[in-house]
Order: structure tokens, then C-alpha cells, then sequence
């Protein structure tokens, strides 16, 4: 008799172990569907596998059984900060947003970024990817690693190097109207070298009526399309987040919430964690990961541009017309420059 009560109580157990199996079979195949989901679903995965690792344990104990904990007990999440290498990457564009958007970013609980540009897949890819992960700051579990550095944008190997480190990364651009963008990087310049000559000189051959001189890095800057052209050749057009660089000054709590459910972060980042200041023309944080005080993002946000020709305005934005189209169509977006 009691043989007969030990094998039903063994038989019931295993039965029970199969239907766990089962349901962790569909759970699996249903979260692999939505990719974009992961983290979220992974982590949803672990309190599931949790929830059912006491159950099973309560059950056996009901059967009789005793299993020592190094059998019983499933992983438990990792509390120690671990250097891990990038979950996703601001690739660009220069001067349309990149720092405003980092520093953003750093306002969520849940976002570790590098303090500086790395410039890995541009300058350093020969040093190896252990280089590069050892460049970044450590993170928990469930957080995400981030690295900025605007000229992988318009390095045309970058593209076939990140994919190389993860296919799965998530890539975000943030971009503004080409023509206030050149007249950003040249007024940045400038700053540095006071003797450059006027922006005139330089973006147009016979300034201000001659044609626009599509070689000098500002300029080329602005065209958009074909950098994005690049990576569109390795990555999905849901792997890349195109930011407006506008939209960042005016609103930029609308911008944030877009790139939150890009990187499948909570809504943290809220109206509450931004001020307007009219001087510099620019949002300020009330609040950040280092400071609780208000502050601005640096004196060079919200520099004042020179002077620049209304006819040589004009010749730019009939240059940049043609090529923003282009980009419009492979972004999916109109941003409306004119």
C-alpha cells in the first residue's frame, strides 16, 4: 500500500512538472514574437519562472518531498553593477541635439550612458569590442547601457561594425533643419578660431549669390539621406529613432516620451523635469541624476548665431530643398523645413 501511495505521489508530481514545462514553452514562443518588447517581457519571464519555483516547492513539500535549495532554487537576478556593452547608441547628427538628448536620457533611473564620446567605431574599432565595453558604466540588470557619439552618423564603415556587435541594437539620430544646422557647426568653429572667415565666404563659391559648396563639412553635414541610406542597409527601420531637433527645444517632454517607448523605458521623464529659460532660448532641467537643483545644460546651448545674408540663406535652402525630400521619404517623416 505504501508503495502504491509513493509512486502516485511521484507520478502526480511529474505531471505537474510537465504542465509547468508546457506553460513555459508558450510563454517563451509568445514573448519571442515582439522583439521590441524584450527587456519588458524577459523581465515579466523571470517573475513568472519566480512565482512557479514557489509553487513547485510548496507542492512537493504537500507530497512529501524535501529538495535541497542548490536543486529548487532558479537564478536569482544580478545585483552587482556589471560593464556591459552598449543596448543602444546616439549616432548623430552633430549639433542638431545629441548632448541635449544624453542629458535627457540621464534623467531616467533605469539609462547608464558613458561620460564622453568613445568614438569606437570611428577612431578605436581596433582595439576590440572588451575596449569598448570596459569604456562603459556599470548597470544593473534590467538596465540599459548607452554611448553617444554623433560622427558614427557619417561614418560610412559604422554601420557594418555595430551590427557586428549587436544586430539587435537600438539606434537613435536626432536631426534639425540643415541650414540652421551649418550655421551651428560654423558658429561652434568660429568661437574657436576668431579669424575664419563669414559663413558666406565659405558655403558659397562666389558668396552670397554663387552656388552652394556642397564639400565643406558643414554643408555636407546636412544632408541627411545619405547617411541614413547606410544604415538602413543593415538595420530595420524600427531598429532606428529619428528625433526632432526642434521638437527637443519646444517641447521636449513630448520628444522624451517617444524615445522612452523606443528603448521601452517607463514614462519617467515628464513636463516636471523641465524649465524654458528665455534667455538662452533653450529648455533646462529642474532636476537631473546629478544635481537636484535647476540648471542649464552649458553656456554654449543657446549661442547666439552671426549674422548670415538673407540671399544666402535662400541659396541653401534651395540646395537642401531636393535632399530633405529624399530623407523625408526614408525617415517616413516630414519635418516641414523650408
Amino acid at each position: 500500500m505504501k508503495w502504491i501511495l509513493a509512486v502516485s505521489k511521484r507520478t502526480i508530481f511529474i505531471y505537474f512538472i510537465l504542465l509547468f514545462l508546457l506553460y513555459l514553452f508558450y510563454v517563451l514562443n509568445t514573448f519571442s514574437v515582439d522583439e521590441n518588447m524584450f527587456t519588458f517581457k524577459y523581465l515579466t519571464l523571470k517573475r513568472h519562472v519566480s512565482n512557479y519555483n514557489y509553487v513547485t516547492r510548496r507542492f512537493a513539500a504537500l507530497l512529501g518531498y524535501n529538495f535541497k535549495d542548490k536543486y529548487m532554487t532558479l537564478r536569482k537576478p544580478n545585483l552587482v553593477p556589471t560593464k556591459r556593452l552598449p543596448d543602444a547608441l546616439i549616432i548623430g547628427v552633430k549639433k542638431c541635439g545629441t548632448r541635449a538628448l544624453l542629458e535627457f536620457l540621464r534623467l531616467h533611473p533605469d539609462v547608464r550612458a558613458a561620460g564622453s564620446e568613445v568614438h569606437f567605431f570611428d577612431k578605436f574599432y581596433h582595439k576590440g569590442f572588451e575596449w569598448y565595453r570596459n569604456r562603459m558604466p556599470p548597470t544593473l540588470e534590467g538596465q540599459i547601457t548607452m554611448e553617444k557619439t554623433p560622427s558614427y552618423w557619417v561614418t560610412r564603415s559604422a554601420p557594418k561594425r555595430v551590427f557586428a556587435m549587436n544586430p539587435a541594437v537600438k539606434l537613435l539620430a536626432v536631426v534639425r533643419d540643415p541650414v540652421t544646422r551649418a550655421i551651428s557647426d560654423y558658429t561652434q568653429s568660429a568661437s574657436k578660431r576668431p579669424s575664419l572667415p563669414r559663413f558666406e565666404e565659405l558655403a558659397l563659391m562666389d558668396s552670397p549669390w554663387g552656388s552652394v559648396v556642397d564639400t565643406w563639412p558643414p554643408v555636407r553635414l546636412g544632408i541627411y539621406a545619405r547617411p541614413l541610406r547606410r544604415w538602413l542597409r543593415r538595420f530595420p527601420r524600427s531598429r532606428i529613432l529619428i528625433i526632432s531637433g526642434e521638437r527637443l527645444v519646444v517641447d521636449p517632454a513630448a520628444e522624451m516620451t517617444r524615445v522612452q517607448e523606443f528603448l521601452n523605458l517607463k514614462p519617467v521623464i515628464t513636463e516636471k523635469h523641465f524649465y524654458f529659460n528665455s534667455t538662452k532660448g533653450f529648455p533646462c532641467l529642474l532636476k537631473s541624476e546629478s544635481r537636484s537643483t535647476p540648471h542649464c545644460l552649458g553656456k554654449t546651448k543657446g549661442r547666439n548665431h552671426p549674422y548670415i545674408d538673407p540671399v544666402a540663406l535662400e541659396r541653401l535652402r534651395e540646395f537642401y530643398r531636393p535632399h530633405n525630400e529624399r530623407f523625408y521619404e526614408l525617415s517616413g517623416i516630414n519635418f516641414g523645413w523650408q
